[in-house]
């Protein structure tokens, strides 16, 4: 009967050879570029040079950053040379500046060589204030001691124990006391100093300083001459006629 038999139309549209159907699944997979990696389960490789998301420069144009140690060397290294600089000027004006020897012509000074003089010289300080103490030309004058700036243009502080009575000292001359110790001063004119006369002691002493030197050396050496020379009354001249 027509109704049994099959329908070949019917096989025909479902049926086909296996090659045809993996050329049909083939045909819908997407061939890979070339160069990309086909290996399975292994996702394609990115240049090594390729820039980070969102990073549109060139790996070419960001170079490396500096080392920290590298960074703290280069700011360090003037600093270093701004603060030696600095240091070896302070060294050197704070060395001692070479002089010559001090000649200190003789004057008449008949106690310089007694025990008063010879006990004042040895507490005598070796710095007063700024000043220090100077090497005299040999033979220096008995009695004799000096000090010196590490300046040449300022004069030296001169000091002379054992002199005579100043010819200027009598009973109308004016007296300062400093350091319970009575001097007597006299200025020349002409002169850029002061030469202070202690006339209360056993012996008289001359102190010559420059203007300009402070109240400082006067102190010292009334410290030295009141811890060594004992106080005595004055003996002034007579009033000149």
């Amino acid at each position: 009967m027509a109704a049994d038999a099959p329908d070949r139309n019917a096989g025909d549209r479902t049926a086909g050879t296996p090659d045809q159907h993996r050329g049909e699944r083939r045909a819908e997979t997407p061939a890979p570029d070339a160069g990309e990696s086909t290996a399975p389960g292994r996702a394609p490789a990115e240049p090594e040079d390729a820039p980070a998301d969102g990073d549109t420069t060139p790996a070419a144009a960001n170079p490396r950053p500096y080392p920290p140690a590298l960074i703290a060397t280069a700011v360090a290294l003037p600093v270093t040379l701004i603060v030696g600089i600095l240091v070896a000027a302070f060294i050197a004006t704070r060395a001692p500046v070479e002089r010559e020897p001090l000649a200190l012509g003789p004057v008449p000074a008949p106690q310089a060589a007694g025990p008063a003089c010879t006990a004042l010289l040895t507490a005598l300080p070796d710095d007063i204030d700024d000043y220090r103490r100077a090497e005299l030309v040999d033979p220096a004058p008995p009695g004799t001691r000096a000090w010196q700036r590490d300046d040449p243009a300022t004069e030296p502080i001169v000091l002379r124990c054992g002199l005579d009575r100043p010819l200027e000292f009598n009973r109308a001359s004016a007296l300062q006391i400093v350091n319970n110790v009575q001097w007597f001063e006299i200025r020349d004119p002409a002169a850029t100093g002061s030469t202070w006369f202690a006339v209360d002691r056993g012996t008289y002493l001359g102190f010559t300083v420059p203007d300009g030197s402070g109240p400082t050396p006067l102190q010292a050496v009334s410290d030295a001459i009141t811890a060594t020379m004992p106080e005595r009354p004055l003996d002034p001249n007579p009033l000149p006629n």
